[in-house]
């Protein structure tokens, strides 16, 4: 068995925490028509409780994602290029989820919803490009 070092511990918080954001954003959504029919306020029970573990991946995805660029260090212009286009991503994630967890509309949560999922699945995609 391969030993246990910093770099398996790094990738694994990463990956894990991408799993709590973008895998519960996708799952949340799916779930939407079904906690609809449940009650008009089971929608949003769900959604504050997914917060309470959302919020704090994402700030776990941030410190390991510094991390990583500094444990990866200057791989060359299109790396530089792509973790530019990663940072991007990352902002739109977290400002467009803050954005949908305050919208006092059903259209202005729709539209904020949809720009979180997909920039965090853009952010994921951006991600594997830079492992590879």
């Amino acid at each position: 068995m391969s030993p246990v070092t910093f770099e398996t511990l790094r990738l694994f918080l990463h990956v894990l925490a991408a799993t709590v954001w973008v895998g519960g954003q996708i799952t949340l959504a799916a779930l939407v028509p079904a906690l609809r029919a449940a009650g008009t306020d089971v929608p949003k029970a769900a959604a504050n409780a997914f917060n309470r573990i959302a919020w704090p991946a994402f700030g776990i995805l941030l410190l390991t994602g510094i991390w990583n660029v500094v444990a990866e260090g200057d791989k060359g212009p299109a790396y530089q290029h792509t973790l530019m286009v990663k940072y991007t991503l990352v902002v739109g994630s977290g400002v467009t989820a803050y954005l949908h967890a305050r919208a006092a509309s059903r259209k202005a949560m729709s539209i904020f919803g949809a720009l979180t999922g997909l920039t965090a699945l853009a952010t994921l995609f951006v991600g594997i490009m830079l492992a590879g």
